[in-house]
């Protein structure tokens, strides 16, 4: 109900921009994102309640996640700078420096995702798989196809581990 899931094979939804959840219900509905069970909770959406569910899911918190210590160098290293050398760019160019996405380009929110949920869509965009066939669909899976397994093991953890400034809790006097 809060948007953090309890299962990590499924994505957190609390603070998520609604235009994301939108542009995603949207193309699990049109067929161009594959999952079954997500394709058939979205087909009976009308847009109204796709942005209904976006404006809830974003206007809740994600629950911090934890970073496997021995993964947090490389995958700070990988979200923040880079590897230009193998034409990966920062992840926080466009995930922002603490991971909270950018709405506007529907970027989506990464602080505090699963790291098992980022593990195997950075595993699947690696292996060929796209979310639809416009130009922004085709740019994780780019990136993605550069990274080894080592990599994504690394950032997935990170990611899971970084957390917005905005989802702090707010300190007691």
């Amino acid at each position: 109900m809060d948007g953090n899931s309890s299962d990590a094979q499924y994505p957190k939804l609390a603070g998520q921009s609604e235009q994301y959840i939108v542009h995603q219900l949207t193309s699990f509905k049109a067929g161009k994102r594959q999952n079954p069970i997500m394709m058939g909770m979205a087909a009976p959406l009308s847009e109204q309640d796709m942005h209904d569910v976006g404006a809830y899911f974003a206007s809740k918190t994600p629950l911090p996640g934890v970073a496997d210590q021995a993964l947090v160098e490389r995958g700070q290293a990988l979200f923040r700078q880079g590897d230009a050398a193998r034409g990966i760019p920062a992840c926080m160019a466009c995930h922002s420096i603490d991971g909270s996405g950018n709405p506007g380009a529907a970027y989506p929110h990464l602080a505090s995702q699963h790291a098992q949920y980022i593990q195997a869509t950075l595993k699947a965009w690696h292996d060929g798989t796209s979310w639809g066939d416009d130009a922004r669909a085709q740019i994780m899976p780019t990136i993605a196809k550069q990274l080894s397994a080592d990599d994504i093991a690394a950032l997935a953890s990170y990611v899971e581990g970084l957390h917005s400034a905005g989802n702090q809790p707010a300190a007691t006097p």
